[in-house]
């Protein structure tokens, strides 16, 4: 199954969307297709006997060509005809891939991808792949985020509303002044004539049309004679009708009975300029929505120090790689991902991780391209540059998240494939009825022209894109990557939240919590003791017991002849005298009387805490407790987790007494304790009996689990398994994230919902207006200019509506 990214610019409202999907899905070979109208994208999976050059020409036959960058590589070790078929066929066989073309005199290779589907390094890896050189000559400029494009479309739209109301606002103004104004009504017609004022009228909307306005009919008719309308169509043919059946009074009167020789010019050119007035304010809105990805790439700083010898030079960041020393001096934005070698200090990871507490940064911590260093000078060696930093998998999984479609999209889909041929039917519908009534020609055709503009398939169609594109990227600003946009809907539904218990609740490093010793033995005595024997093991609890040796300055005494027993704990001969240190079935089996600590033992274990005893020479020498410390905040999050109307459950490996005590000291009601990584498995199942499930987990024994749930959120500082197999991502440490996940997608979801009932209450409640069915005056329901500020008002608002999403908390 192969998948390939297209960008598609001509999509315009839902109906468009639905075109684009219907089209790529009735090719040969296409499984999968998905069209984002906020992103301009589309997402295909296929296989043979479709190809991404196929597809991408049923879009253009369609009317919505595939936005393509150009690409020249240089290629070398060519000698022959086999090896530039052999070329071809490497660069052809890449997805997003659209013609190549290779010349074996010149040594090149002229590719055309659909861009953002492919990167030019992947075409020069599939060119290496087939054992020819090859570098790249020169490109085209990478495509820009999302927020730049929009950008520019909102300035393209502003140009084209400036010249819109220059030329719109003369015909209006003779239009309508003379009925606001009687005297300039008068003055107009001996100044200069009814048909002079009508020749005024009719050359300035012919320019609107031309001109600011040619991209709905340029867009719209073709839609239309393909049998496939969508919003532009509406526009154009409500525009063109007011605009031909003027032009009609204007030119030919006599076609016209006298009472239905009137002219609407300024009905059409005002359409025209309040759409597009709607549009450009749209358009401005929807760059602020995408403002969080430009946000995360203008992290990236343009260059760095690098040592070169025994000096520092200044060099584009696009030159590091990995094993360049960088210097970074205090304030300064860490330019890629790194280990630090020199300096001690604290780093600002807000912007990644969304914790607000500076990170400390010793010889031998990770860093991270895009946060700030703070007062403290550092060097570091580079690890990672390009798209394989930290940062940019970050701004990838964003972007690909706001791509995604949502279950609820759909609805949505369902209706947009429909609605503008019903729109266009209800016009006609109204247009005939109003002639049947005998409401006369005129009347009619101002009502079935009210309808057609009034629609707003843009609503709907943005109604969940502009959502999921605003809440991600403030989830991101936030520290939370969601992987996929439709685990949004599926988070916020989780009826249980499960937490694997170590590593994610608690540190997963264990630590001695406690040290006992027995009348005449010492805590110094007891750890160098302890110590000694543990030295040499890699067992958690023996690295917490040298931990805490180390910690006090106390020197382990030598061992030797140590040996372990699994389940029990370890012999060992320790300053010339036996030890053996494990747990009471050890100490049973080596005969050594554990009473003097028995009860202190039990006290520790109801605390969910290890009990260890240490012995020497047979007599016992003191008892001491092992316990993972819970996070900080941890209690705070079930509480949180509660308090959204969900419920908390852990499941561990640990035994259940441990468990459950970790459990009661944290609040939560439901354990799963002593599973093995399948176990985890079964207790997810299980638990999705009683409604939808999300698991949080950090270690690779997590992943199956993860995988499992209908969510599954991997703490970021656990392993790369555990974050491939979720589906979201929390930055940071600390399992609040959780609580901020839950809480952002419920809070998109319930702006959806408010968008989605503003898109069909509206055209609900204001097409039957259009209609007339309303007639407060007795004449049409509502004017096409009222209609055009309507449908212009209702987009604009679903795309405010979604950007309080960046106010999220």
């Amino acid at each position: 199954m192969t998948q390939a990214r297209f960008i598609v610019d001509g999509m315009h409202c839902g109906s468009c969307t639905g075109t684009v999907e219907r089209t790529l899905l009735a090719q040969p070979g296409v499984s999968e297709a998905s069209a984002n109208l906020m992103a301009h994208s589309a997402q295909v999976s296929f296989t043979a006997p479709a190809t991404p050059a196929a597809l991408a020409k049923a879009l253009a036959d369609a009317g919505y060509p595939v936005s393509a960058a150009h690409l020249r590589l240089d290629v070398t070790g060519m000698s022959c005809a086999s090896c530039v078929s052999h070329v071809e066929e490497a660069l052809l066989a890449t997805p997003g891939v659209l013609d190549a073309t290779v010349n074996l005199a010149t040594g090149s290779a002229d590719v055309r991808y659909a861009q953002g589907s492919v990167a030019p390094s992947e075409l020069v890896k599939a060119v290496e792949a087939t054992g020819y050189g090859a570098s790249v000559a020169s490109a085209d400029a990478p495509p820009p985020p999302l927020a730049e494009r929009q950008a520019e479309e909102a300035h393209r739209l502003r140009r084209n509303v400036v010249l819109s109301v220059a030329l719109t606002l003369p015909v209006f103004v003779l239009a309508m002044g003379g009925h606001m104004v009687p005297a300039f009504h008068h003055w107009m017609m001996h100044s200069l004539g009814e048909r002079t004022v009508w020749g005024i009228e009719f050359v300035l909307t012919a320019l609107v049309l031309a001109f600011p306005g040619r991209m709905f009919l340029t867009i719209g008719i073709p839609a239309l004679l393909r049998g496939k309308p969508e919003m532009n169509s509406l526009v154009a043919l409500g525009a063109l009708a007011a605009f031909l059946y003027s032009t009609v009074v204007t030119l030919a009167p006599d076609l016209l009975p006298e009472a239905d020789r009137e002219v609407y010019f300024e009905a059409a050119a005002v359409i025209v300029t309040l759409i597009l007035v709607g549009r450009w304010l749209e358009a401005r809105a929807k760059g602020r929505a995408g403002e969080a990805i430009s946000r995360l790439v203008a992290l990236r700083p343009a260059t760095a120090r690098v040592r070169r010898g025994e000096t520092a030079v200044e060099l584009p960041v696009a030159e590091l790689a990995p094993g360049d020393v960088v210097e970074l001096a205090p304030g300064e934005r860490i330019a890629v991902d790194g280990v630090v070698i020199e300096g001690e200090g604290h780093v600002d990871e807000s912007m990644l991780t969304g914790e607000p507490l500076p990170a400390a940064k010793a010889p031998g911590a990770a860093i991270t391209g895009g946060t700030v260093n703070g007062a403290a000078a550092l060097a570091f060696r580079v690890t990672a540059t390009g798209g394989d930093t930290v940062l940019a998998r970050i701004i990838g999984l964003v972007e690909e998240a706001q791509g995604q479609k949502l279950p609820v999209q759909a609805l949505v889909d369902k209706v947009t494939r429909i609605f503008v041929p019903t729109v266009m039917a209800l016009s006609v519908l109204t247009f005939g009825l109003w002639l049947l009534a005998g409401q006369g020609f005129t009347p009619a055709l101002i009502a079935a022209i009210s309808v057609m503009i009034i629609a707003c398939p843009c609503a709907m169609g943005l109604a969940t894109p502009v959502s999921i594109l605003v809440g991600t990227g403030r989830a991101a600003e936030l520290g939370l990557l969601f992987r996929r946009g439709d685990a949004l809907q599926r988070l916020a539904e989780v009826r249980t939240i499960a937490f694997d218990k170590t590593g994610t609740l608690t540190e997963g490093r264990p630590e001695l919590v406690t040290l006992i010793p027995v009348p005449g033995a010492s805590e110094a005595e007891a750890l160098a003791l302890a110590a000694g024997a543990e030295a040499r093991s890699e067992h958690p609890l023996a690295r917490a017991i040298v931990r805490a040796a180390e910690a006090k300055g106390i020197a382990p005494l030598p061992a030797r002849r140590v040996r372990a027993e699994a389940g029990r704990g370890l012999h060992a001969e320790v300053g010339g005298a036996p030890v053996v240190l494990g747990n009471a079935r050890a100490m049973e089996e080596a005969g050594i009387d554990i009473s003097a600590l028995r009860a202190e033992a039990e006290a520790e274990a109801r605390e969910g805490r290890t009990p260890v005893y240490l012995a020497r020479s047979g007599a016992l020498v003191a008892l001491m407790a092992i316990a993972d410390p819970v996070k900080p905040g941890a209690a705070e999050t079930v509480k949180a987790i509660r308090a959204l109307g969900a419920e908390a459950a852990m499941t561990s490996g640990d035994p259940q007494t441990t468990a459950e005590a970790a459990a009661r000291g944290l609040g939560i009601g439901k354990v799963i304790a002593g599973v093995l990584p399948e176990g985890k498995v079964e207790a997810i199942t299980a638990l999705k009996a009683e409604g939808s499930v999300a698991f949080v987990g950090d270690g690779i024994n997590d992943a199956p689990a993860l995988a499992a749930a209908d969510v599954g959120l991997a703490i970021g500082s656990g392993t790369d398994v555990a974050i491939e197999a979720a589906e979201v991502v929390l930055m940071g440490a600390d399992p609040e994230g959780a609580v901020r996940a839950l809480r952002i997608s419920r809070a998109v979801m319930r702006n959806i919902r408010e968008n989605l009932f503003w898109a069909f209450a509206y055209n609900a409640a204001l097409i039957p207006v259009a209609m007339g069915v309303l007639r407060p005056f007795g004449g049409p329901g509502l004017s096409p200019m009222l209609a055009a500020g309507a449908m212009a008002f209702s987009s604009v608002f679903v795309v405010t509506n979604a950007l309080r999403l960046r106010r999220v908390k």
